[in-house]
């Protein structure tokens, strides 16, 4: 509870944070969050004594059965884009990304980013009908605020190698500890 408490502090202080989780939610999109590098890096910035400038992109998930069309996706892109041109926007439907991993069908968006590469990764947030934030967290959000990069149990071992190796994050946050590493 500490770490939600935490994380929700985070986000409650910082207007930008706010804003887009704003205009996620007036999407009105079934099972929606924002999740990956948006909560992420704001959290190991913070951890770090660092001031975030700008989000490098805003991952949107939502779980919709009924259109599992790539086209939704980018009009969706193209809709927040037009509100908020200044961010980089990527929206993906979990109803049809396991097609493209190549992983059991997910049931929902929790589901759906259990598969995602790492633990401290695999957390997202919303505003519920009541404007207070909600946290969908499947491996919970100790490694996250420990600074634990580790892959997630669904996720291939060899990719989360290659995947750490290419982002490098230890040059920006190097008070990480990467783990399952080679």
């Amino acid at each position: 509870m500490q770490f939600e408490n935490e994380l929700t502090n985070i986000i409650v202080k910082d207007e930008q944070m706010i804003s887009t989780l704003i205009r996620v939610k007036n999407l009105n999109l079934n099972d929606c969050w924002i999740g990956a590098g948006f909560v992420r890096n704001k959290v190991w910035d913070i951890l770090h004594g660092q001031k975030t400038m700008n989000l490098n992109d805003i991952d949107v998930v939502f779980f919709d059965e009924s259109n599992i069309s790539e086209n939704l996706e980018k009009k969706i892109e193209h809709q927040l884009t037009q509100i908020s041109p200044e961010d980089n926007w990527s929206v993906k439907n979990q109803a049809r990304m396991h097609f493209r991993n190549n992983h059991p069908k997910y049931i929902n968006t929790e589901n759906a980013i259990s598969y995602w590469p790492e633990t401290a990764t695999a957390v997202s947030v919303r505003l519920n009908p009541n404007d207070q934030i909600e946290i969908l967290a499947p491996y919970g959000l100790y490694d996250l605020f420990n600074l634990i990069v580790k892959p997630t149990p669904n996720f291939d071992l060899i990719l989360f190698q290659k995947r750490v190796n290419e982002k490098q994050w230890k040059k920006q946050w190097e008070n990480l500890k990467i783990y399952g590493n080679s």
